[in-house]
């Protein structure tokens, strides 16, 4: 017997962030790649308190099989929090979703044939190439500049069938695009007829100004909006939501239907327990302080460290500093080299869809405290002395690389 797989199989990948976790669990190793929140920050305490009080209110409902669209107040709970935004949404459109992840998959199934375009940011989220790409998508790149995507390159990709995006401190480069922006991005989507889906899973974690509404709130029926509990609770809960307008949701509805029935019943009545009281308000404010110093460590850290050469923008938000490397020098061939050393990075060349730039990689700031962060730096400047060709300096000239 020989089994054959689907022409869509030879579209799954690894995920390239995930084996170079692999390395990283090698004693000594000072992991600067992985995009995990850090453990100090999820509420334990909280949590337990809500499973309790699940578990001796509603236990048989809390463990049985539930409706697909999720738990009812947790969406009408959503809801009203993305009001608060600015976005207008009903709790109707708002379907709870296993992890935004999942989100992102059942978009490429409700939306993508083969061979359908899809528009990306260059670079843009791993995660989302990868959810598209066995649903055999084209990518479309867009141009774009500091501030985001180009208003044009939107209008030029009216073709695809959705543009994704990340506006808000964005995985890998930490970018955020400005309200003026956003506002052109919405208005160029509209007169090219082009959808828009929205990504914000890092939207709370804003460390020097909150980033403005949501694309959505401009697009309106024209986007859908995916939102994630994971950096502000805890990932291992995979709780995350899609908002859809209702020409679309029946079939994103349907398309969870055939994928899992429904997400868990009893996370969906924890997590609600945890937040419906406003514990959000208080909770996430401390996230935001202690990633905001980690933040810095690693911004002081590279201008300390890195060669003459490197360029970066310090992030507003988020979890990653996205480094570009002095031409010539490609990340993914240095990566075995600074393992040896001590340190993980991951390599940009993953992150684009079309023309990978390998003198790039990304930084994760979130999970190492500030002496290891110190640490780690030092020992990929090193790296990228040597492979430059000289000694590794502890003055650096990274002041000139510039973190804005």
């Amino acid at each position: 017997m020989t089994w054959q797989m689907a022409q869509r199989a030879q579209r799954l990948n690894p995920s390239t962030i995930r084996e170079i976790l692999k390395l990283t669990e090698r004693p000594g190793i000072i992991s600067l790649a992985g995009g995990l929140p850090a453990a100090e920050t999820f509420p334990v305490e909280a949590m337990a308190q809500a499973t309790a009080r699940v578990l001796r209110d509603a236990p048989r409902e809390a463990l049985q099989y539930a409706a697909s669209e999720g738990y009812g107040p947790l969406r009408e709970w959503v809801a009203q929090e993305l009001a608060g935004q600015g976005l207008r949404v009903q709790a109707a459109q708002v379907l709870i979703t296993t992890g935004s992840q999942q989100g992102l998959d059942l978009v490429g199934k409700v939306l993508i044939d083969p061979g359908s375009e899809v528009a990306v940011e260059q670079p843009t989220y791993l995660g989302a190439l990868q959810a598209f790409a066995p649903y055999e998508a084209q990518f479309l790149p867009l141009e774009g500049d500091d501030e985001g995507p180009l208003p044009q390159a939107l209008r030029a990709a009216g073709r695809a069938r959705f543009a994704y995006l990340l506006p808000n401190f964005q995985n890998p480069s930490g970018r955020c695009i400005p309200l003026q922006r956003r506002l052109a991005l919405a208005e160029a989507a509209a007169s090219a007829g082009l959808p828009l889906v929205e990504d914000n899973p890092y939207g709370d974690l804003w460390y020097d100004e909150a980033p403005p509404q949501p694309l959505a709130a401009a697009a309106g029926d024209q986007a859908v909006y995916l939102g994630s509990f994971s950096k502000v609770l805890a990932p291992g809960l995979r709780l995350g939501y899609v908002v859809a307008p209702a020409v679309l949701y029946p079939k994103l509805l349907q398309a969870k239907q055939a994928a899992d029935l429904h997400t868990p019943s009893f996370n969906q009545r924890v997590v609600h327990e945890v937040v419906r009281e406003g514990f959000l308000h208080q909770h996430v404010p401390t996230i935001r302080s202690r990633y905001r110093a980690q933040r810095d460590a690693m911004d002081a850290a590279l201008r300390r460290w890195l060669p003459a050469g490197c360029h970066w923008v310090r992030p507003g938000g988020g979890m990653f500093f996205w480094v570009t490397l002095p031409a010539g020098l490609d990340a993914t061939a240095l990566l075995p080299e600074a393992v040896a050393a001590g340190v993980a990075y991951v390599p940009g060349a993953a992150f684009y869809s079309a023309q990978a730039r390998a003198h790039t990689l990304r930084l994760s700031f979130v999970t190492v405290d500030v002496a290891r962060i110190e640490e780690g730096v030092r020992l990929l400047g090193g790296v990228l002395q040597r492979a430059l060709g000289g000694a590794p300096s502890a003055s650096g000239s990274a002041g000139s690389a510039g973190a804005a």
